[in-house]
């Protein structure tokens, strides 16, 4: 492999693992509760909100990297912020695309309880965080595929990354970006060898998520 540089490869793949578990934990904080709370409530206007989950599941990377793009770029509404071409940016970007995921997987996850779940949870006796902890035992199986399909799809996104990153050398390219830049040379080996580590950590991450999760249902 011509002038590979395999030095760099610790700090790219660290700096991968920073953005996605970044990103992971924001969409879990804002995706569980507000999932959750789909899941358990009917009013006006709910199924507009679940539409709009649905639909941002199947929203297309280079789309949220459009739109994460031109709310952050200089002329846009928080270009003062100066957020374009930093990994923050590519955490904004891979927020948006988790979000839905995780809400929409979460709500899945409520929606398949029995209907009669919470009141016999009431006729228990149990009431706020210990209702609440009962729900989420019964749905941990949905949150571990939540987390698993929310940490697989930001793992090998690169189109919104790289519009919002810019791939800059040991500021914002990640192992994905490395791998387009590399093909887009023609250096296909060295994008070979970025791909085999990306693959290796998807394999960990999620494999261990997948374990845990058959672990527990057995």
């Amino acid at each position: 492999m011509t002038g590979f540089p395999w030095g760099a490869v610790f700090e790219v793949a660290l700096r991968t693992l920073a953005v996605c578990g970044s990103a992971l934990i924001i969409a879990l904080v804002l995706g569980l509760p507000l999932g959750i709370w789909l899941g358990r409530r009917r009013f006006p206007g709910r199924s507009l909100l679940v539409a709009i989950a649905n639909t941002g599941m199947g929203l297309p990377p280079v789309v949220v990297g459009l739109g994460v793009f031109l709310l952050l770029a200089r002329s846009g509404p928080l270009g003062p912020w100066r957020l374009i071409f930093t990994p923050e940016a590519m955490v904004v970007a891979q927020v948006v695309i988790a979000l839905p995921l995780i809400v929409g997987i979460t709500l899945a996850a409520v929606g398949s309880l029995p209907a009669d779940f919470h009141l016999q949870v009431r006729a228990l006796g149990l009431r706020g965080s210990r209702a609440l902890w009962v729900l989420l035992r019964e749905i941990r199986m949905g949150l571990l595929a939540a987390v698993i399909v929310a940490l697989g799809g930001i793992l090998s996104e690169v189109g919104a990354v790289w519009m919002v990153g810019g791939n800059i050398e040991g500021q914002t390219r990640v192992l994905t970006t490395g791998v387009m830049m590399y093909v887009q040379m023609g250096r296909y080996e060295d994008a070979i060898a970025l791909a085999a580590i990306l693959m290796g950590l998807t394999f960990v991450l999620t494999g261990s998520l997948t374990a845990i999760q058959q672990t527990r249902r057995a």
